[in-house]
């Protein structure tokens, strides 16, 4: 992403429903079987739910007082007394990383041009084969395991439907599922809850892939809460970045699910823009 705090790209329904179509007559030539998982362990716990919460990825700072459930970036530390929920960057390169990616793991298109996330300028990572998704989540899982080191009780991989942002049918929705089973598997193996992040079309799929929880943006304004607990019940975790959304989401879902008004930019409290409101400002 962009900056540590800029939120992913909204991905359409429309959008979706589109890639999801290329993906069920493109699987067959992906090689992108999900290989086999176990359960999760029970030593993983989830967020509780429902719950106040606070969506930090653009600076730390202290939560409000009654937030339980707290989202920073990998590179910082989880907030005292909260559950904490670790953000990677897991299916796309940040802006001016690509130089930290073997070559080879940036996808590339017809004209063997890197595919970029135009939005967030960023590099999208090749994992269509499962020789190059296990070497994409070996160095995610570093990063995992610096969430696990650090005390975070979860884990948040960004960008799950970044296949949506590729030409249709270079990265397939069965990508995406095949890498991120190697990501939740390693997380479990180090104790750690996983969040399906957005991808509102895959959530049926949650218990193939081996996701806990999920982390959401603006299911309130897109209409789009019930997809999510229909699959995970009440661990759903859900920021708007607008007012009629917030207005939406608390009319629906206020006590059913986590809420949580925040700025584009999630600023930390004290900048200028800073934005943060529950339902109970509603």
């Amino acid at each position: 992403m962009n900056i540590a705090g800029a939120p992913s790209r909204r991905t359409r329904a429309a959008l979706l429903a589109s890639a999801a179509a290329v993906s069920l007559l493109t699987t067959a030539c992906s090689g992108s079987t999900a290989p086999e998982r176990l359960p999760a362990p029970s030593k993983v716990t989830l967020p509780p739910a429902p719950a106040d919460f606070d969506y930090q990825l653009g600076g730390s700072y202290t939560p409000p007082a009654g937030t339980s459930i707290v989202v920073r970036d990998h590179t910082a530390s989880p907030a005292p007394g909260t559950y904490g929920i670790c953000y990677v960057n897991a299916f796309q390169a940040q802006p001016d990383a690509e130089g930290e990616w073997d070559d080879d793991l940036l996808l590339r298109d017809a004209d063997d041009e890197v595919v970029v996330d135009e939005d967030w300028d960023e590099a999208l990572l090749d994992i269509r084969t499962d020789s190059k998704r296990r070497r994409v989540a070996a160095k995610v899982n570093t990063w995992i395991d610096t969430c696990a080191a650090k005390g975070f009780q979860a884990v948040e991989p960004d960008n799950y439907d970044s296949y949506t942002r590729a030409p249709a049918g270079l990265l397939t929705a069965a990508d995406a599922k095949a890498f991120l089973t190697l990501l939740a598997d390693h997380a479990h193996d180090r104790g750690l809850a996983v969040a399906q992040k957005n991808t509102p079309d895959l959530a049926p799929d949650r218990e193939e892939v081996g996701l806990d929880f999920a982390v959401v943006e603006e299911c309130g304004m897109y209409d789009e809460c019930d997809t999510y607990t229909a699959a995970f019940g009440p661990h759903v975790v859900d920021i708007e970045y607008d007012r009629r959304g917030l207005t939406k989401a608390c009319a629906g879902w206020d006590g059913r699910i986590s809420i949580v008004l925040r700025d584009l930019d999630v600023v930390p409290a004290g900048d200028a823009g800073h934005v943060r409101e529950t339902c109970d400002s509603v």
